[in-house]
């Protein structure tokens, strides 16, 4: 029986597949930076959703906070509550999914372009 030799163009092909950590750390820590500066944009920035014809406005912030609901004099109908509850329901889920596409694209900003050695298997949100 003879003895295999691994070639040390493969040997070193194998050392050059590790990651190198500190790159990889530089890299995330830039990430964090980006993501919150992104973040503290995204609590100055609003998105609006309205519902019953622009009957019910409801103004809601990058990071989700309902900053206003306005309710034209009209949409009050003492006989149709619930009608008014529909119309601020259906307003305010509107403005959240805004809020949160907006907030997918100004987080997703911060990781693009980050080569961070195959960790993206690790479940991590952008990675």
């Amino acid at each position: 029986m003879s003895k295999r030799t691994i070639p040390s163009k493969q040997r070193g092909a194998a050392k050059a597949a590790k990651p190198n950590m500190q790159s990889m750390m530089a890299q995330v820590q830039q990430m964090q930076q980006e993501m919150e500066a992104a973040q503290a944009q995204l609590a100055q920035e609003t998105v609006s959703a309205s519902s019953g014809g622009g009957m019910v406005t409801v103004v809601v912030t990058g990071d989700l906070r309902v900053k206003s609901v306005t309710i034209a004099p009209e949409a009050v109908d003492p006989e149709d509550v619930e009608m008014l509850a529909d119309m601020v329901t259906a307003a305010v889920n509107e403005a959240l999914r805004a809020a949160q596409e907006l907030a997918g694209s100004r987080m997703g900003g911060a990781t693009e372009g980050l080569d961070l050695g195959g960790l993206g298997g690790l479940g991590l949100p952008g990675l």
